[in-house]
């Protein structure tokens, strides 16, 4: 119903500009189907049915956003040159003293309908003190993603900033106008989740790791609409950073905070990200980046997807066989390109 009276516009393009509304923007668009899905045969590994499924993604690259007023405005914006790939991040942030203690284990699983899906998502913290935020969960594969994604751009060990590091005072005093790629790997928390939360926020380590003063941990809507970059990625490798409130725009405060900011582009995502599944995506996706500059964001991101719905796969750490495919939508559809 909502691709067939388009259908016909779309041969012959390679990028579909998506501007959803409301709970539209809730929803992939790639994710839709243009053909039925053929059902596997007995024994096969779960999600198996999904690989090779007729996506609208397989068809064309699609990005998203806010409105065609932002269109205007991201294109008249001058850009940095293809070449440049300098890259800084802040990822696996400490929430509490026993955090910082701990040996780092992989990140915490949870059973859904009988399989191990680990997720990179912020626990039930609705109605509770802010100081529970050191309830949160570590996210120790953050760590590793971030330095994957480094070393395939050719950053430097001073521009990743780990574990206690990954803090706001860090993030507010860091001079981002040499910075192309952006990256924050870490909860995203929607103004509920912890009492007294009124706005949109990154979770990052608290004072009672860091020391620090006059702060709370959070990387709030109001703190990133303050800073000053010129980026062409921002990506925020966390929760429910793409979807709005439901009832307007489609994009997250957060991300609004960030085009104002001075990003001309996001990679947000949609809903609770598998950690591992998301690893590897965003590994791949820069490589790609990494390997052909030009390529366009919405296309380098519908190749990684694509890779990883077709051929990858959660391998058992004991038997070293797949477990499940990454064919369904919840591993490779969450994030989405907001920008041009």
């Amino acid at each position: 119903l909502l691709i067939k009276p388009v259908e016909g516009s779309l041969h012959n393009k390679n990028l579909l500009i998506s501007i959803p509304h409301a709970n539209l923007g809730q929803l992939p668009i790639g994710t839709l189907l243009t053909a039925p899905i053929k059902q596997p045969g007995k024994g096969a590994n779960t999600f198996i049915a999904y690989q090779n499924a007729p996506w609208l993604i397989r068809k064309i690259a699609i990005s998203q956003l806010p409105s065609v007023n932002a269109l205007a405005a991201l294109r008249s914006a001058p850009s940095k040159s293809a070449q440049n790939q300098s890259f800084i991040a802040f990822a696996d942030p400490y929430f509490s003293k026993d955090q910082a203690q701990q040996k780092p284990t992989l990140a915490a699983s949870l059973n859904t309908r009988g399989i191990p899906l680990r997720l990179r998502n912020a626990p039930k913290t609705s109605k509770v003190s802010s100081a529970e935020l050191a309830l949160l969960p570590p996210l120790p594969d953050t760590s590793l993603e971030v330095k994957e994604i480094a070393a395939v751009l050719g950053a430097k060990d001073g521009d990743i900033y780990l574990h206690e590091q990954a803090n706001v005072s860090q993030v507010l005093k860091t001079d981002f106008k040499n910075k192309n790629i952006i990256m924050f790997s870490t909860h995203g928390l929607v103004p509920g989740e912890l009492d007294g939360l009124t706005q949109p926020a990154l979770a990052l380590s608290t004072p009672e790791v860091t020391g620090e003063k006059d702060t709370d941990g959070l990387l709030t809507m109001d703190k990133i609409l303050d800073l000053k970059l010129n980026a062409d990625w921002v990506v925020l490798s966390a929760c429910n950073t793409a979807s709005g409130d439901g009832n307007s725009e489609a994009v997250s405060g957060l991300g609004r905070a960030f085009f104002y900011a001075g990003a001309r582009a996001l990679l947000v995502s949609n809903w609770p990200v598998d950690t591992v599944a998301s690893r590897e995506l965003m590994t791949d996706l820069f490589k790609r980046q990494a390997g052909d500059p030009n390529l366009a964001k919405a296309e380098s991101l519908r190749r990684a997807m694509l890779e990883l719905a077709d051929k990858g796969g959660y391998k058992d750490p004991k038997t070293k066989s797949i477990s499940y495919a990454y064919g369904h939508p919840l591993f490779w559809a969450p994030f989405v390109v907001v920008g041009d």
